[in-house]
Protein backbone atom coordinates (compact mmCIF):
# COMPACT_ATOMS: atom_id res chain seq x y z
CA UNK A 1 0.00 0.00 0.00
CA UNK A 2 1.49 3.65 -0.80
CA UNK A 3 1.49 6.16 2.11
CA UNK A 4 2.70 9.59 2.58
CA UNK A 5 5.56 9.81 4.67
CA UNK A 6 6.58 12.67 7.16
CA UNK A 7 8.49 14.38 4.20
CA UNK A 8 5.33 14.30 1.71
CA UNK A 9 7.10 11.56 -0.61
CA UNK A 10 4.91 8.28 -0.86
CA UNK A 11 5.90 5.10 0.13
CA UNK A 12 4.86 1.48 0.78
CA UNK A 13 3.86 -0.27 3.57
CA UNK A 14 1.11 -0.43 6.14
CA UNK A 15 -1.03 2.49 6.82
CA UNK A 16 -2.12 3.56 10.22
CA UNK A 17 -5.43 2.36 11.66
CA UNK A 18 -8.21 4.57 11.58
CA UNK A 19 -10.32 3.17 13.43
CA UNK A 20 -9.81 6.25 15.95
CA UNK A 21 -10.55 8.65 13.38
CA UNK A 22 -14.21 9.48 13.83
CA UNK A 23 -13.76 10.22 17.65
CA UNK A 24 -10.32 12.11 16.81
CA UNK A 25 -11.86 14.57 14.07
CA UNK A 26 -15.31 14.83 17.00
CA UNK A 27 -12.31 15.95 19.47
CA UNK A 28 -10.55 18.35 17.24
CA UNK A 29 -13.43 20.45 15.66
CA UNK A 30 -14.06 23.27 17.63
CA UNK A 31 -17.06 23.31 19.72
CA UNK A 32 -20.81 23.84 18.57
CA UNK A 33 -19.11 23.17 14.81
CA UNK A 34 -21.26 19.60 14.23
CA UNK A 35 -23.98 17.69 16.11
CA UNK A 36 -22.29 14.59 16.98
CA UNK A 37 -19.89 11.98 15.61
CA UNK A 38 -18.90 12.97 12.06
CA UNK A 39 -18.95 9.56 9.35
CA UNK A 40 -16.27 8.05 8.10
CA UNK A 41 -15.44 6.92 5.19
CA UNK A 42 -12.13 5.62 4.81
CA UNK A 43 -9.90 3.84 1.79
CA UNK A 44 -6.41 3.58 1.59
CA UNK A 45 -6.57 7.09 0.07
CA UNK A 46 -8.93 9.04 1.17
CA UNK A 47 -11.04 10.07 4.26
CA UNK A 48 -14.48 11.29 3.69
CA UNK A 49 -15.56 13.18 6.22
CA UNK A 50 -19.43 13.92 7.12
CA UNK A 51 -20.37 16.04 9.58
CA UNK A 52 -23.96 16.30 11.34
CA UNK A 53 -25.53 19.42 11.27
CA UNK A 54 -28.43 20.69 13.66
CA UNK A 55 -31.81 20.13 11.77
CA UNK A 56 -33.17 23.51 11.35
CA UNK A 57 -37.15 23.61 12.54
CA UNK A 58 -39.04 23.87 9.64
CA UNK A 59 -42.79 25.28 9.54
CA UNK A 60 -45.47 23.31 10.04
CA UNK A 61 -46.36 24.03 6.38
CA UNK A 62 -42.91 24.02 4.76
CA UNK A 63 -42.95 21.89 2.00
CA UNK A 64 -40.37 19.10 0.92
CA UNK A 65 -38.58 21.73 -1.38
CA UNK A 66 -38.50 24.46 1.39
CA UNK A 67 -37.50 21.75 3.48
CA UNK A 68 -34.36 20.71 0.94
CA UNK A 69 -33.97 24.10 0.41
CA UNK A 70 -33.29 25.09 3.87
CA UNK A 71 -31.22 21.72 4.53
CA UNK A 72 -28.68 23.17 1.56
CA UNK A 73 -28.44 27.01 3.19
CA UNK A 74 -27.42 25.10 6.28
CA UNK A 75 -24.75 22.74 5.15
CA UNK A 76 -23.53 25.91 2.51
CA UNK A 77 -22.92 28.29 5.43
CA UNK A 78 -21.31 25.61 7.08
CA UNK A 79 -18.98 24.74 4.19
CA UNK A 80 -18.10 28.52 3.46
CA UNK A 81 -18.06 29.42 7.80
CA UNK A 82 -15.54 26.33 8.32
CA UNK A 83 -13.45 26.06 5.43
CA UNK A 84 -10.04 27.38 6.73
CA UNK A 85 -10.41 25.07 9.73
CA UNK A 86 -11.42 22.47 7.78
CA UNK A 87 -7.66 22.44 5.76
CA UNK A 88 -5.82 22.83 8.74
CA UNK A 89 -7.47 19.76 10.13
CA UNK A 90 -6.79 18.26 7.28
CA UNK A 91 -3.28 18.41 7.26
CA UNK A 92 -2.98 17.31 10.79
CA UNK A 93 -5.58 14.08 9.75
CA UNK A 94 -3.18 13.58 6.80
CA UNK A 95 0.08 13.11 8.87
CA UNK A 96 -1.97 11.64 11.73
CA UNK A 97 -3.19 8.82 8.97
CA UNK A 98 -1.57 9.21 6.06
CA UNK A 99 -4.82 9.88 3.79
CA UNK A 100 -6.09 12.94 2.49
CA UNK A 101 -9.48 14.35 4.22
CA UNK A 102 -12.27 15.41 2.01
CA UNK A 103 -15.23 16.93 3.60
CA UNK A 104 -19.18 17.11 3.18
CA UNK A 105 -22.25 17.96 5.47
CA UNK A 106 -25.21 16.39 6.61
CA UNK A 107 -28.03 17.95 7.54
CA UNK A 108 -31.78 16.91 7.78
CA UNK A 109 -31.99 14.41 4.87
CA UNK A 110 -29.33 16.81 2.89
CA UNK A 111 -25.61 15.21 2.12
CA UNK A 112 -23.37 16.93 0.07
CA UNK A 113 -19.71 16.23 -0.37
CA UNK A 114 -17.72 19.12 -0.63
CA UNK A 115 -15.07 17.62 -2.21
CA UNK A 116 -13.38 14.60 -2.82
CA UNK A 117 -10.22 12.57 -4.74
CA UNK A 118 -10.56 11.71 -8.26
CA UNK A 119 -7.57 9.13 -8.76
CA UNK A 120 -6.51 7.21 -11.17
CA UNK A 121 -6.51 3.50 -10.82
CA UNK A 122 -4.49 1.44 -12.81
CA UNK A 123 -6.63 -2.06 -14.67
CA UNK A 124 -5.50 -4.36 -17.32
CA UNK A 125 -8.42 -5.56 -19.22
CA UNK A 126 -9.03 -8.35 -21.78
CA UNK A 127 -11.03 -7.47 -25.38
CA UNK A 128 -14.49 -8.57 -24.09
CA UNK A 129 -13.96 -6.57 -20.90
CA UNK A 130 -12.58 -3.24 -23.00
CA UNK A 131 -15.75 -3.89 -25.88
CA UNK A 132 -18.32 -3.51 -22.45
CA UNK A 133 -16.56 -0.12 -21.67
CA UNK A 134 -16.53 0.80 -25.60
CA UNK A 135 -20.12 -0.31 -25.53
CA UNK A 136 -21.55 2.02 -23.03
CA UNK A 137 -19.47 5.30 -24.40
CA UNK A 138 -20.38 4.33 -27.83
CA UNK A 139 -24.13 4.33 -26.94
CA UNK A 140 -23.65 7.49 -25.07
CA UNK A 141 -24.57 6.36 -21.37
CA UNK A 142 -20.18 7.55 -20.57
CA UNK A 143 -18.26 10.04 -22.19
CA UNK A 144 -15.11 8.07 -21.60
CA UNK A 145 -13.84 4.54 -20.58
CA UNK A 146 -13.11 6.09 -17.32
CA UNK A 147 -16.55 7.00 -17.09
CA UNK A 148 -17.59 3.84 -18.16
CA UNK A 149 -15.40 1.96 -15.44
CA UNK A 150 -16.89 4.18 -13.30
CA UNK A 151 -20.49 3.42 -14.14
CA UNK A 152 -19.89 -0.51 -13.80
CA UNK A 153 -18.38 0.13 -10.47
CA UNK A 154 -21.59 1.71 -9.12
CA UNK A 155 -23.87 -0.80 -11.26
CA UNK A 156 -22.40 -3.58 -8.79
CA UNK A 157 -22.42 -1.14 -5.43
CA UNK A 158 -25.78 -1.13 -6.18
CA UNK A 159 -26.68 -4.29 -6.32
CA UNK A 160 -24.15 -6.03 -4.81
CA UNK A 161 -24.63 -3.90 -1.73
CA UNK A 162 -25.64 -6.67 0.60
CA UNK A 163 -22.80 -9.01 -0.57
CA UNK A 164 -20.00 -6.25 -0.11
CA UNK A 165 -21.04 -4.94 2.74
CA UNK A 166 -20.58 -9.23 4.28
CA UNK A 167 -17.29 -9.51 2.74
CA UNK A 168 -15.84 -6.14 4.59
CA UNK A 169 -17.09 -7.49 7.87
CA UNK A 170 -15.14 -10.98 6.68
CA UNK A 171 -12.36 -8.78 6.01
CA UNK A 172 -12.41 -6.92 9.40
CA UNK A 173 -12.55 -10.62 11.04
CA UNK A 174 -9.44 -11.91 8.34
CA UNK A 175 -7.69 -8.61 9.92
CA UNK A 176 -8.29 -9.31 13.58
CA UNK A 177 -7.03 -12.86 13.27
CA UNK A 178 -3.87 -11.61 11.14
CA UNK A 179 -3.12 -8.96 14.72
CA UNK A 180 -3.61 -11.69 17.12
CA UNK A 181 -1.23 -14.35 15.31
CA UNK A 182 2.60 -14.51 15.52
CA UNK A 183 4.78 -11.88 14.29
CA UNK A 184 6.61 -12.67 11.28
Amino acid sequence: MAAIDDTGSWHYGPLPSTDDAPAWIYGIVPDGWIAGMPDVTVDRDEMIIICPLPTPDHPADATESDRAATEEGRISRFREATRDMRVQIAQQLQYRYHRQASWGARCGSTTMVFTHQSLPVTTRLRQPERLVLDTLVGSGVAASRSDALAWCVRLVEQHAEDWLKELREAMVSVDELRRRGPSV
